[in-house]
């Protein structure tokens, strides 16, 4: 008997993690496929942070700086960090229309758009897509769309809006101004 209760613990522990692996999946959206545009672009950025690098960086933060703790904790429990940021020294070197499948993405059953900004005159668009699971955020993806620049941030993990903004300028996460309690939110111009 105490065989098969042992057993019957360790599918349902390997459901489980099976369970979470697939929801941090689901989070992760595939930024790779604008790598090519690093092709065309003058600067280019790239963050690729899965949980064991996450796990790695956040040994080198310092408990004792108070903004670096902050970032620490805000790490401890993240899945993965992923930037793309691709500036570039002409308008229309990147082609929006192929943004259109990543935003199709983002229309899945679980993601939720919380911020969209479009601007005609200035060419700025950002979307702000959270997936929820269970009343918790899961992951968040960021799409900021300018006539020169393109940022996309996808972030995995369990996610407090309130400690997010504490990333921004922080392990190659863009300074972007997003308020999430508000929908007016504009990206920076650096």
């Amino acid at each position: 008997m105490k065989k098969f209760l042992l057993q019957v613990s360790a599918a349902a522990l390997l459901l489980c993690f099976s369970a979470m692996a697939t929801r941090a999946q689901d989070a992760k959206i595939p930024l790779e496929r604008f790598d090519h545009l690093g092709d065309k672009a003058a600067e280019t950025v790239e963050v690729t942070l899965d949980e064991r690098l996450l796990r790695l960086a956040s040994k080198f933060l310092s408990s004792s700086d108070p903004t670096q703790a902050k970032v620490k904790e805000m790490i401890a429990s993240l899945k993965g960090i992923y930037v793309r940021v691709y500036s570039f020294d002409k308008v229309g070197e990147y082609d929006a229309k192929e943004l259109d499948t990543l935003r199709a993405l983002l229309r899945g059953p679980n993601w939720q758009k919380i911020v969209g900004v479009r601007s005609k005159r200035g060419g700025d668009n950002v979307d702000v897509h959270l997936l929820a699971q269970n009343d918790v955020i899961g992951g968040l993806a960021i799409i900021a769309a300018e006539p020169r620049q393109l940022t996309l941030v996808n972030i995995i993990g369990p996610i407090d809006l309130e400690k997010l903004s504490q990333l921004q300028g922080q392990l190659g996460i863009p300074k972007l101004d997003i308020d999430f309690g508000s929908s007016k939110s504009k990206p920076r111009n650096e």
